[in-house]
């Protein structure tokens, strides 16, 4: 049983940066993607962000060119890197795993695991 614990979040102005990590007990490798979600207020958890062991990664359009995920499968983390913030960003972002690798339209299906949310806020 794997257990994702996120950390990193917090408030911060438009325009500013926060970097999300997600720390995998177990083996990394045993997933095969790695993703953050988030879900804001009143809204559906959406997909931000995920990464497929060996690198290939896709990104939700609203975040592309601003977010940047990546894996270490040493350090057992996950990592999403934003830049640029705005306050449409806001909410509680997720980390969440599966076993399998994903591609296209599946990155939108189930996960295996999931963490327990960490909260972002962007002022504006």
């Amino acid at each position: 049983q794997a257990q994702l614990v996120e950390s990193g979040g917090g408030l911060v102005q438009a325009g500013g940066s926060l970097t999300l990590s997600c720390v995998v007990s177990g083996s990394l490798f045993s997933f095969g993607a790695m993703t953050w979600h988030r879900q804001a207020p009143g809204k559906q958890r959406e997909l931000v962000a995920g990464i497929n062991t060996g690198g290939p990664t896709t990104y939700a359009d609203s975040v592309k060119g601003r977010f940047t995920i990546s894996r270490n499968n040493a350090k057992k983390t996950v990592t999403l890197q934003m830049n640029s913030l705005k306050p449409e960003d806001t909410g509680v972002y997720y980390c969440a795993a599966a076993h399998n690798r994903k591609v296209g339209s599946a990155w939108y299906g189930n996960y295996d695991y999931w963490g327990q949310g960490t909260q972002v806020t962007v002022s504006s």
